[in-house]
């Protein structure tokens, strides 16, 4: 039987607990994302997220139904947040510097939140049929999509000019946040001269490119 030492510290656990009813969904995404950000991916299971949010080992499958649902739905998390910063770079830069700010914002991003960006472009761990991502996703890349003058819904099909200038403005502004990330560039910027950082180099790359990927 329990003593009533017990009873009063399992009440206390119960009350620092971090969600109330109906918010466990959101308490799991959050303990989440503290588990991606401290452990990465290899860390994140079921049992564990249900552990940092304070609930049961059984709660994650009334919401998730299993680890993929759960990677997928963070995953949504941050393609959400990715698309807000993305719009508020676009918002806040003229059309001429548009897509440099764009870029920018791209990298500090993924820089930011490494362990949630790597997740969001592991395809084999995600389930990329769940319409909470799948229009997450397709919401983050119209952005990109707009900034290069590729307008088109999703499933469009694209001029190969236009193709090119979205690949090409994504495959430069992903491969560096990768090797940011990765630690890759520690070498080169170590030896910039004029005490630049990362961001300094990636802004004068964007700037040397960036007329190649605006429309005309």
């Amino acid at each position: 039987m329990a003593t009533r030492g017990t009873k009063q510290q399992t009440m206390a656990d119960a009350a620092k607990r971090p969600y109330h009813h109906g918010a466990l969904r959101e308490a799991m995404l959050e303990g989440a994302e503290r588990i991606l950000a401290r452990e990465g991916i290899e860390g994140l299971t079921l049992r564990a997220a249900a552990r940092e949010a304070g609930a049961s080992h059984a709660a994650p499958k009334n919401h998730f139904d299993n680890l993929a649902g759960l990677l997928s739905e963070l995953a949504a998390v941050g393609f959400r947040r990715f698309e807000r910063r993305l719009v508020a770079a676009a918002a806040a830069n003229p059309a001429e510097g548009r897509l440099a700010a764009l870029g920018r914002a791209y990298v500090e991003f993924a820089t930011q939140f490494p362990g949630l960006f790597l997740l969001m472009f592991r395809s084999e761990r995600l389930d990329l049929e769940r319409p909470g991502l799948h229009e997450a996703m397709n919401a983050a890349a119209a952005v990109l999509r707009e900034a290069v003058g590729a307008e088109q819904g999703p499933d469009a099909t694209l001029p190969a000019d236009a193709a090119a200038r979205v690949v090409t403005a994504w495959s430069l502004v992903h491969g560096f946040a990768m090797l940011k990330i990765d630690g890759r560039l520690d070498p080169v910027v170590h030896n910039l001269a004029g005490g630049m950082d990362a961001m300094a180099l990636l802004d004068v790359i964007l700037k040397a490119g960036g007329g190649e990927l605006r429309t005309t």
